[in-house]
């Protein structure tokens, strides 16, 4: 017959009389409970052990409130995850785990409130699928990391080409833009010639201008009458003749001073002869 919960300390009980019941630690404890077979929703058995954590919070109802406690925990346990499992598919089963351990925990959590037990977490240690399942997820594993280096593989192609034809394209865009600018030099550089040679003809044509110039400025100082004139201009057009024109015109002024002049160098050819 329970009387009190003796805290830690110094107590007296009377011998023959009283006696303890059951001396419980309040700190948590950990339980690992065998593996369970269980059935997921598209029909694979696996086995499935947990691992709880727990506290006793209450030493009168977790002595007084259930037989066996550990087993009592460990039963509801495997129930729970039994009905977990089975709402799960393999796939699922095997990838939510933080799902499946919180679900576990607020039931039992739940459940042992009467037992003076408080469940702090539940987990998952080992999800033991069959041989053949173990087999055909290691295909499938081996399968899926083939695929994923072919495709690795193929975009490592792929852009390889993609940058040697990038690489073309840049030359080839370098190239006419090295022929544009070298025909943008030429063409400056021919310019540049035209308008010096132009420069140098302008010059000389002023040169000459101011030659003509001077020379007709001293013609004039020189009081040259009309005739020194003509008879220059008949020097030039024999100068003229002496070239490959066939034909030259000779204004009528000037064919007076040709005869005058021929009859001058006849009349010195014919005292020349009589001498």
């Amino acid at each position: 017959m329970y009387s009190t919960t003796w805290q830690t300390g110094l107590h007296i009980k009377i011998p023959f009389i009283e006696r303890v019941a059951n001396k419980i630690s309040l700190k948590e404890k950990v339980v690992d409970f065998e593996p369970q077979a269980v059935i997921t929703k598209d029909n694979v058995t696996m086995q499935i052990d947990t691992v709880v954590f727990y506290q006793i919070t209450d030493p009168k109802l977790y002595t007084y409130g259930v037989e066996s406690p550990i087993a009592a925990i460990a039963n509801l346990s495997a129930t729970t995850l039994r009905n977990i499992i089975g709402e799960l598919e393999l796939d699922s089963t095997l990838t939510s785990r933080d799902t499946i351990n919180s679900k576990i925990r607020i039931i039992l959590d739940e459940a042992t409130d009467s037992w003076g037990i408080k469940i702090n977490r539940v987990e998952l240690k080992n999800i033991i699928p069959p041989r053949e399942i173990q087999d055909a997820m290691e295909k499938q594993m081996k399968a899926e990391r083939e695929r994923r280096e072919a495709i690795l593989r193929a975009e490592g192609e792929k852009q390889s080409k993609i940058l040697v034809a990038e690489g073309h394209k840049e030359s080839k865009i370098l190239e006419a833009q090295a022929k544009k600018e070298s025909a943008i030099l030429n063409a400056e550089a021919v310019k540049e010639a035209k308008i010096k040679e132009a420069q140098g003809e302008a010059l000389a044509i002023k040169e000459i201008q101011e030659a003509t110039a001077e020379a007709i400025k001293k013609l004039n100082e020189a009081n040259t009458d009309e005739s020194v004139i003509k008879l220059k201009t008949l020097d030039a057009f024999a100068k003229a003749a002496d070239g490959k024109a066939t034909k030259i015109i000779i204004p009528s002024e000037i064919q007076g001073i040709a005869g005058l002049a021929q009859g001058i160098v006849e009349s010195v050819n014919t005292h020349d002869a009589q001498e």
